[in-house]
């Protein structure tokens, strides 16, 4: 199977990618899983280690560093990514290239030939702002593959796009990516 790296940002959505890393897991693949700060402030980073046999973390500094230069070590490692959820300030500073956490060093270290998925989770109104269509969008140019979010009941409270996949869409399209 695939060497997979499971990037997380901050949203209500993140028990899904719990779901998610196990299910990859189960699938016979090898899960690492790297966290926005604010996104391990909702999950440890301890739950998706348990969940996959395989590090997981949120910083490369301080007691979370596993080597000299985590975001590289991952970006050599994986053989797939994928983002989610990816919540509406995670793509945008994918999208501008801002390497500021561990998640984004990484991201932008990872070779172009590696396919990479990113799965939007956010409220719809944030889903249809321009910034963040215009982001979409930029992204899509720059060679990530885009699972469009599901419409649905949001822990905002309202209805509309902006859930997250649900995870065994999200395992079928990142196996189909080559």
């Amino acid at each position: 199977m695939s060497r997979i790296l499971l990037c997380c940002g901050a949203s209500a959505a993140l028990y899904k990618a719990c779901d998610l890393a196990s299910l990859l897991t189960q699938n016979g693949n090898q899960v690492r899983t790297a966290m926005t700060p604010n996104a391990g402030k909702l999950v440890s980073p301890q739950l998706f280690e348990a969940l996959t046999s395989q590090p997981a973390a949120t910083s490369e500094w301080g007691p979370d560093r596993r080597t000299g230069m985590d975001h590289i070590d991952l970006a050599r490692w994986t053989e797939k990514v994928v983002v989610a959820p990816a919540s509406a300030d995670l793509i945008a500073r994918l999208a501008l290239g801002v390497a500021n956490d561990l998640v984004t060093t990484t991201l932008l270290a990872v070779d172009r030939s590696v396919p990479r998925l990113l799965c939007p989770a956010m409220n719809p109104s944030m889903l249809s702002a321009p910034a963040v269509v215009r982001n979409l969008s930029q992204l899509r140019e720059d060679g990530w593959q885009v699972l469009d979010s599901e419409e649905g009941h949001l822990a905002c409270g309202e209805d509309g796009q902006g859930r997250l996949a649900d995870p065994g869409q999200i395992a079928e399209a990142l196996s189909a990516l080559s």
